[in-house]
């Protein structure tokens, strides 16, 4: 027998809830002096109504309905992001070297690459369901197959999103397939020599952007990656430069200290404060305390989706769940971090703070995911 409950998460709609104010108010902090031509706070709202219309439509449809569909998703990401490179510029203007938007009149820019993030999420889940439905005892033959089928499906999109260049997105990616070949079942006589190959490929690359910087430059590494790693490295040598972006981020979040700075002190300048600085934004207006307050939020939202993911019965949500747990952790880990000077800028925006509606979609999207499987979770009263 069933248990009577509300099938509907109200936690994630009191969490989404409250990261619309921390953006709304945030963001409103960062255009404070009108810096900018365009009234962010406004399209931000705008877009969280588009956001919550599409986690009531991705709702309306079951689990098993969405992995039927999920080959047409990975390949309409496919052909979006192949587009993208071969558009006339009228609808693809390059932004900064970096030709990763679609120019949308009345609308704005909207970045495809987002999209790909929930196909690849929805692609893993089945490759590993549909795996583990076919084969039920694995050995070292099957866990390779695996393995190779989800690096495929992978790096196919990376390639393609790395001819933009985008490595932001191209890191969410591998960090999606990471976390979810974690839970995939794979033998750890795999995934351990896998992840070193991974840390010593990392190692010799800082290796080369310290010592050789001219044999990256001949791979295709661009001049301005290498200088936002020497930014990284020393950003108080290149503030007025690569590196100003990161010095005037951690300037900010340094004058808030513990509980924020006061308006009358000033604000520090912030280029793209309301975008991929928000969370520098949010460290100098609430200081210590209201930057721990939303690094606490993420964490009750990923312990909120982990609950759900070991709770859910069928393995395809289960995996789903932990697409959308590697996405957002990944995404709060590196725009945090990088804010601070731990990690190197990569342009990655916070999840359902920065502004951005393509962001925004991909976010909603992955709630709208997890809200599905929410709903509609049946539990009995025999289970533990």
């Amino acid at each position: 027998m069933e248990k009577n409950e509300h099938p509907f998460d109200f936690s994630l709609v009191f969490i989404i809830f409250l990261f619309s104010i921390i953006s709304f108010l945030s963001i409103s902090t960062a255009q404070e002096f009108g810096q900018y031509n365009e009234n962010f706070l406004v399209k931000q709202i705008a877009w969280y109504i588009v956001g919550c219309i599409i986690i009531l439509t991705v709702m309306y449809f079951d689990m098993e309905q969405i992995q039927r569909i999920q080959w047409f998703a990975y390949g309409f990401a496919m052909l979006l992001l192949i587009f993208l490179i071969v558009a006339p510029e009228s609808i693809a203007r390059p932004v900064n070297g970096a030709k990763s938007w679609f120019q949308i009149p009345g609308i704005g820019s909207l970045q495809p690459s987002e999209l790909s993030k929930i196909a690849l999420i929805l692609t893993l889940s089945h490759l590993i369901s549909a795996h583990h439905e076919k084969i039920v005892f694995s050995d070292w033959k099957s866990d390779l197959q695996l393995f190779a089928k989800m690096l495929l499906a992978t790096f196919a999109l990376i390639a393609v999103i790395m001819q933009q260049p985008d490595l932001g997105t191209s890191l969410v990616l591998l960090a999606i397939f990471s976390g979810m070949m974690l839970v995939s079942g794979i033998t750890w006589k795999l995934i351990v020599p896998i992840f070193l190959f991974m840390l010593s490929a990392g190692s010799l690359i800082i290796y080369l952007i310290v010592f050789q910087p001219d044999m990256l430059s001949i791979i295709g590494v661009k001049q301005y990656q290498l200088g936002r790693i020497y930014a990284w490295l020393d950003p108080e040598t290149f503030r007025d430069g690569e590196g100003y972006h990161l010095y005037q981020s951690m300037l900010a979040i340094g004058s808030g200290l513990i509980t924020g700075k006061e308006a009358a002190l000033g604000n520090v300048h912030l280029p793209e404060g309301h975008t991929d600085f928000i969370f520098s934004v949010i460290g100098e207006k609430y200081g210590f305390a209201g930057a721990s307050f939303v690094i606490s939020l993420y964490f009750l939202l990923i312990y909120r989706i982990v609950s759900l993911s070991l709770d859910v019965k069928d393995p395809f949500s289960s995996y789903v769940c932990t697409g959308v747990i590697s996405m957002i952790a990944f995404h709060v880990f590196q725009n945090a971090g990088m804010t601070i000077g731990l990690l190197p800028i990569t342009g990655i925006p916070l999840p359902f703070i920065s502004y951005g509606g393509s962001s925004m979609i991909s976010n909603m999207l992955a709630i709208g995911l997890v809200f599905s499987i929410s709903f509609r979770n049946k539990k009995y009263f025999f289970d533990s």
